[in-house]
């Protein structure tokens, strides 16, 4: 392999939602230089910043019935039991709640937990409180999905954040999904929350790093209740 190609080869894809925004920065950054040269360097980093935020690298997704891989990088930033949005129909009983919170330096596209059939699709205006508050799940602006899965039904719900003003979904209600397939994108720092079926325990623990469409957050054979983390 070259020089060239190996290099290439660890520069991870950009979707092409972000192709208009680092456009964007480039051109500022062209014109910042014409301005001040200091100011152009400013302009250049913030370009190559937009231009990882929305890098769309491949992901080795586990295959297997039961399992619920991570819709989102990030951090686990809470693990509890919620009530989830009324527009998913999963009821008025809390469910398990599993949240990866995004910041602006994660990737941010989205990917299916399990594999199944989306059979709602609900948008719903909010606010643009910090994604880490409890409260986001309920005031901010949100995107819910309902996937049937073999397992049960579970709900995803893409947050925006402080600084996200704009939820991308690329999917359709009736659709099929595979475990990691992307469906979504949130611009600049958000959240996704996942609720689980009564009864499902996480595999992850609150602070840990999660990657979407691999890291494992539960399995829907597994019932152990005694489960314990450590911390290094």
């Amino acid at each position: 392999m070259s020089i060239s190609n190996s290099i290439r080869a660890q520069i991870p894809p950009i979707h092409p939602e972000g192709y208009p925004f680092i456009g964007g920065f480039a051109l500022a950054s062209l014109i910042l230089f014409w301005m001040w040269t200091p100011l152009g360097w400013i302009g250049t980093i913030l370009t190559v910043w937009c231009a990882l935020f929305f890098r769309d690298p491949v992901r080795v997704t586990p295959v297997r019935e039961g399992i619920v891989v991570s819709p989102a990088d990030g951090r686990v930033s809470m693990i509890t039991y919620a009530i989830p949005p009324a527009e998913l129909g999963l009821g008025d009983r809390p469910l398990p709640r599993i949240s990866v919170f995004m910041s602006v330096f994660n990737c941010h596209v989205n990917r299916a937990p399990v594999a199944g059939r989306i059979d709602r699709i609900a948008y719903r205006p909010g606010t643009f409180i910090n994604a880490e508050l409890d409260k986001a799940s309920e005031d901010n602006e949100r995107n819910s999905l309902a996937i049937t899965s073999p397992q049960g039904r579970i709900g995803v719900v893409q947050i925006a954040g402080l600084v996200a003003r704009r939820i991308v979904c690329f999917v359709r209600e009736g659709q099929a999904i595979g475990a990691g397939e992307r469906f979504g994108l949130i611009r600049f720092g958000s959240r996704l929350d996942v609720y689980l079926p009564d009864g499902t325990h996480a595999l992850v623990s609150e602070g840990q790093t999660a990657i979407a469409g691999e890291t494992i957050l539960a399995d829907f054979a597994l019932r152990d209740e005694n489960r314990t983390f450590r911390t290094n």
